[in-house]
């Protein structure tokens, strides 16, 4: 049996068969303990939960018939032993006694961490197989069709700030196997619908400049300068100020010869926001390649716009020079 909270709450299965997952709060019930599977949850987080401050004097009783509820549906949904065997009883509260592997979030949340670690280890390629899979899972907002109070709203609001992750994640990943000019489109996609995101706009900036395509570079830093300026009143973080120096009089020192790209490149992408990831620990002297070391900018995520109704197309583009 698997449980899909990313997009519509359903549950698949074992023969494949794709449920909805019962009424209104019981689904939320269900969505409560799977966001915080093979945890005990106690009756009163479920309480508060259901009614948000509000509960009637019935509310433990009105809890166990929800349990009951779900744990019917969990019978039909599979073998009529799971009834017990996944939801659970214990001491102060309830637990979903499940395979992560089996919750879609969870499975998600591991593949984010395994990129992660993938890019610290310049294993590059791997992590963006490994975005590529995770970020593919997202079929739209987590939750859609369950009603959320305070609890679940901050477990959907912490996994939207893992997906913008993996979306910096990914462009980081390209950047680092010379990707930058493929990235342009997906960038473009990623400032309308993150337009406070600084990182994503210094990556345009950055990418349409080593593109060759300065006019728009420029133009790329006027529109997220009026963007901060006209939402928060604030100038744009001293890092894409410098990427924004450069575009308008590349400085003599990060002249690129021929033979001598990477000191360039690296000074771009860590004034894009990508620093953190560009050199790993162990990597290059930055001070002997002549290029600063990398403060990350703050980061300004909250968007002006609901969450794409898609998710980002998982493209591999040709790595440059990579046969036909």
């Amino acid at each position: 049996m698997r449980f899909r909270l990313i997009g519509p709450f359903e549950i698949e299965t074992e023969d494949g068969e794709v449920r909805g997952a019962g009424t209104p709060k019981v689904s939320q019930t269900l969505a409560l303990l799977l966001m915080r599977a093979n945890e005990i949850v106690p009756a009163e987080t479920l309480i508060r939960e259901l009614w948000q401050g509000g509960a009637p004097r019935s509310a433990l009783n009105t809890v166990q018939t929800y349990i009951h509820h779900a744990r019917k549906l969990l019978t039909e949904a599979g073998r009529p032993a799971d009834q017990d065997r996944l939801l659970t009883l214990r001491s102060g509260g309830y637990m979903m006694r499940v395979d992560s592997e089996s919750v879609d979030v969870k499975v998600f949340e591991r593949l984010v961490t395994q990129a992660g670690a993938d890019l610290r280890a310049r294993r590059y390629e791997s992590a963006d197989a490994t975005l590529c899979q995770a970020l593919a899972m997202w079929r739209g907002p987590l939750l859609v069709n369950v009603p959320a109070g305070d609890l679940l709203a901050s477990q959907i609001a912490r996994l939207e700030e893992i997906r913008v992750r993996a979306l910096e994640l990914r462009i980081e990943a390209w950047g680092l196997l010379g990707r930058q000019r493929e990235s342009i489109a997906e960038l473009r996609v990623l400032v309308h619908d993150y337009p406070l995101n600084e990182s994503f706009h210094g990556h345009l900036i950055a990418s349409l400049y080593q593109a060759g395509r300065r006019a728009e570079a420029l133009q790329a830093y006027r529109h997220m300068h009026r963007i901060l300026r006209d939402e928060l009143g604030l100038e744009p973080s001293a890092e894409i100020q410098r990427l924004h120096q450069e575009v308008l009089a590349p400085p003599a020192a990060y002249a690129e010869s021929a033979g001598e790209p990477e000191p360039r490149r690296l000074a771009l992408e860590q004034a894009a926001g990508g620093g953190r990831a560009s050199v790993p620990s162990g990597g290059p002297d930055r001070r002997a390649a002549g290029v600063a070391a990398p403060r990350r900018p703050p980061q300004r995520t909250a968007s002006m716009n609901s969450p794409p109704s898609a998710p980002p197309s998982c493209r591999r583009p040709r790595t440059p020079g990579a046969n036909a």
